[in-house]
Parts: C-alpha cells; sequence; structure tokens
C-alpha cells in the first residue's frame, strides 16, 4: 500500500502585522516619553595651571564652602547648608543686584553637592557672573 504524501504549503510571515506591531510600540514610546528642558548656569572656569587672578572688583559676593560642606558668605557663617538659608543671605547681601560678580571658593575635600548647591543658589536668584576660584598648581619635580 502506497499512501500518497501531500505537498508541501509554503509557509509565509505576513509582514503587514508585523509592521503594524512595530508602529504600535513606536507611538507608544513617544507618547509616553517625557522630555525635560534642562537650563544650564554659564560658569567660566579658571584654569588651575595657567589662571591669571581676577581684577579686584569693587564689590562682590563670595560664599566659602568648608570641608564639612557649610556655607558662609564674605566670611558671615550661615546658620543652616541647605538652599533656602543660601538664597536668603544672597539675597540680602545683594540687596537684588544679580549683576555683581559672585565667587565660589570651595575646599578642595569639599562635598560636590555643596558646590552644586552654591551654584543652584546664584542661578534660580539670577546671577551672571559666577566665579571659582582654584590654586595654581604646582610644578611636578
Amino acid at each position: 500500500m502506497k499512501f500518497r504524501r501531500k505537498a508541501r504549503e509554503n509557509v509565509e510571515i505576513g509582514l503587514a502585522p508585523l509592521i503594524d506591531v512595530v508602529f504600535i510600540l513606536l507611538l507608544f514610546f513617544v507618547v509616553t516619553t517625557t522630555f525635560t528642558r534642562e537650563t544650564q548656569l554659564r560658569v567660566e572656569l579658571p584654569e588651575a595651571a595657567s589662571g591669571t587672578p581676577p581684577q579686584a572688583e569693587t564689590r562682590q559676593l563670595e560664599v566659602l564652602v568648608d570641608v564639612e560642606g557649610h556655607f558662609s558668605l564674605n566670611g558671615n557663617p550661615l546658620i543652616s547648608h541647605d538652599l533656602k538659608t543660601l538664597m536668603a543671605a544672597l539675597s540680602k547681601e545683594s540687596a537684588g543686584d544679580t549683576s555683581l560678580p559672585l565667587v565660589i571658593s570651595a575646599d578642595g575635600k569639599a562635598p560636590h553637592q555643596a558646590v552644586v548647591t552654591a551654584m543652584d543658589a546664584a542661578g534660580k536668584l539670577g546671577f551672571a557672573q559666577l566665579r571659582i576660584t582654584t590654586v595654581e598648581a604646582q610644578p611636578e619635580p
């Protein structure tokens, strides 16, 4: 007894449904993605190796950040080391004049967050002239 084999049909994968699914996924990701607009604070960093000291200004604000992350403004230590206190002290000391130059002098081992907090306070208040002080690098022997 000899059985006849059925002819095999070619199996085809339809690309139209696959393309539809890809477009639906693309649409889903576009709709659910959130875009944030980040603002940047314009900072002119002096080069430590060949920097020149700034010219003496008539009036400037200086924020000092010590090793522990505590702030002092023009030599006066602040009670708290948070953003609100620093912003209030900067507003009071500048009397609303945001054209004054602001110098941030941070210890080399100060927490990075404290320096960012000082820069954030300056940016939120609208200070345009911001400097970060460094010391000149010593040549290696």
